[in-house]
């Protein structure tokens, strides 16, 4: 059975770094678009960052030049750099891809 599994949440204060990982298992990493979600308490999720086959990335607007998405198809990973947190950041993290989404991570920034 295909599964995602993040991991790399936790609490850090603003400014901080955090670097989330999502490991996914099957053959066909390589194949997809990955993309990371949010949710935090009491709204919807909202998309982060996407990475595409090739490598392409593009980001939610607020989160531009402090997130960086990556990957490694060797180990069937995507990873999310996060720098200069800010509260805000606050959710739960979830790494997608076409028809299967992980458990999510908590990831808390303190002010």
């Amino acid at each position: 059975q295909v599964q995602l599994v993040e991991s790399g949440g936790g609490l850090v204060q603003s400014g901080g770094s955090l670097r989330l990982s999502c490991a996914a298992s099957g053959s066909d990493f390589s194949a997809y678009t990955m993309r990371w979600y949010r949710q935090a308490p009491g709204k919807q999720r909202e998309w982060v960052a996407l990475i595409t086959t090739s490598g392409g990335t593009n980001y939610l607007d607020s989160v531009k030049g402090r997130f960086t998405i990556s990957r490694d198809n060797a180990k069937n990973t995507v990873y999310l750099q996060m720098n200069n947190l800010k509260p805000d950041d606050t959710a739960v993290y979830y790494c997608y891809r076409p028809g299967l989404w992980g458990q999510g991570t908590q990831v808390t920034v303190s002010s």
